[in-house]
């Protein structure tokens, strides 16, 4: 075999009847695995007729050279839909329909194979639910608000720069948790007591950190040139952050090389939080 280095990136597809999301995200999942494999990705949503299936197909085919075998993951459920897309010359990953056969076997019912999507609103209190933690997690964006804290599902703390703002919307967004974030500042790290304002909510609290060298990059570009983006003044809120975090017992993640969504499942985990309804 060549070396994956050697060789033109792989095209990869995430074919979907809806927004795509589940696709690119089990997709991407399995394409972790392979860290030596270069890939050129693409996210083909909303395929709902057979005739947009067929452009599709073509599309993707056309990508497929004598070297080159592109990956196509698909969610697609309508079964018309599907099994155009399955007739495509690349490697056809199939991430819907052959589980859903199996649900179909083990429950003695024909699933609907509707195409609906799995992100999109399915109950009006789910979505209800999910736009008011939107607002709650915008309120209370980087400490902005300290109102009604008592009210928060989590409280995601970190130094400024590790994520907590995209970590926070995530969770509010896809699960309808109530999420404020607080920033550790300056003042912060000159006691290992959690800030006054979350104090009496640290049973709710979560920390996300990085590494110096990370941070620092993330800072640099925001602020090039400033003390608050050296490598020894992110060394030092880092190290101060995490003797904060552990002596409160407050769990923690480091956030440099984990996704979103990765983050987003650890923290439920640890905190025991579910989806809202």
């Amino acid at each position: 075999m060549s070396e994956p280095g050697s060789v033109a990136p792989t095209p990869v597809f995430f074919v979907a009847g809806g927004t795509g999301i589940s696709a690119e995200t089990l997709g991407n999942m399995m394409l972790q695995q392979f860290p030596s494999v270069r890939f050129v990705r693409q996210k083909i949503p909303f395929i709902k007729t057979e005739e947009q299936a067929r452009a599709t197909v073509a599309m993707m085919d056309a990508a497929r050279t004598e070297e080159i075998m592109p990956l196509v993951f698909s969610t697609v459920a309508v079964e018309g839909v599907r099994a155009i897309i399955s007739g495509t010359e690349c490697a056809f990953i199939d991430l819907f329909g052959a589980h859903l056969d199996m649900v179909e076997r083990v429950l003695h019912v024909n699933a609907a194979r509707n195409g609906s999507s799995p992100h999109g609103v399915r109950d009006a209190g789910e979505y209800d639910a999910r736009m008011k933690a939107v607002e709650f997690a915008i309120e209370h964006d980087d400490g902005q608000s300290l109102r009604q804290l008592d009210r928060a599902d989590l409280i995601l703390t970190a130094p400024s720069r590790c994520g907590k703002t995209p970590t926070t919307m995530y969770l509010a967004l896809q699960f309808g948790l109530r999420v404020a974030n607080y920033p550790l500042v300056e003042e912060d790290f000159d006691t290992s007591a959690l800030p006054r304002p979350i104090r009496p909510y640290a049973d709710k609290c979560f920390g996300l950190l990085s590494t110096p060298a990370r941070l620092s990059q993330v800072r640099g570009e925001r602020r090039p040139g400033s003390t608050y983006a050296t490598l020894a003044q992110c060394t030092y809120e880092l190290r101060r952050a995490e003797a904060m975090f552990r002596a409160h017992k407050i769990p923690f993640i480091n956030s440099s090389s984990m996704s979103v969504e990765e983050m987003a499942a650890l923290i439920m985990e640890a905190l025991k939080l579910n989806r809202a309804h």
